[in-house]
C-alpha cells in the first residue's frame, strides 16, 4: 500500500460518521483513530430509580436570551473548485524554508503529484500534493500557521 491510497484511506475516515477504524494486510496494520466526543455509550443494567420529595415550584417571568452575532458558516463550494485539505494535523510552510520561493502561489497551473506546501508534524516535513490538475486560485492558509486534520489549504480551479 502506497502512500497516496493511505493519504486517501485517511481522508475517507474522515467523511464517515465512524470515530475508529482498524486496517490489516499482509504484514501492515495501522488504526485510525478521530478525536472529538466520544460516542455515548448505552448501559445495559438498568439504573436504580431514586425517588425524593417534590421539589417547590418557582414560576420566573421568562427573559428572552440576548441575541448573540451568528457564527460565520462555512464557505458555499463554487462550482468548479476543487480544495486542497491537510491531511494531518501540523504546522503550514509554503516553502522548503525560509528563504526559499513558494511551492506554488495564485495563478500558477499545477498537475497532480506535484508538490504544493509542507506541513511541519512531530518535527518530519510531509510534502503535500496536489490532487487534481487545474489552477491555484488562493492560499487559504498563512504561511507557518498550524493547521488542523481536514482544513482546507488552497482552492483550485480544476481544468
Amino acid at each position: 500500500m502506497g502512500l497516496e491510497e493511505i493519504k486517501s484511506l485517511i481522508a475517507l475516515v474522515g467523511r464517515e460518521p465512524f470515530q475508529e477504524f482498524e486496517f490489516e494486510a499482509g504484514d501492515m496494520r495501522f488504526r485510525i483513530r478521530k478525536d472529538g466526543p466520544a460516542p455515548i455509550i448505552q448501559a445495559s443494567a438498568p439504573a436504580p430509580i431514586v425517588m425524593a420529595a417534590p421539589a417547590p415550584v418557582h414560576h420566573v417571568p421568562a427573559v428572552p436570551a440576548p441575541l448573540a452575532p451568528a457564527a460565520p458558516a462555512a464557505p458555499a463550494d463554487e462550482p468548479g473548485i476543487h480544495y486542497v485539505t491537510s491531511p494531518i494535523v501540523g504546522t503550514f510552510y509554503r516553502a522548503s524554508n525560509p528563504t526559499a520561493t513558494p511551492f506554488t502561489s495564485p495563478g500558477d497551473f499545477v498537475k497532480p503529484g506535484q508538490t504544493l506546501c509542507i506541513i511541519e508534524a512531530m518535527k518530519l516535513m510531509n510534502e503535500i500534493e496536489s490532487d487534481v490538475a487545474g489552477e491555484i486560485v488562493k492560499v487559504l492558509v498563512e504561511n507557518g500557521t498550524p493547521v488542523e486534520y481536514g482544513e482546507r489549504l488552497f482552492a483550485v480551479r480544476i481544468g
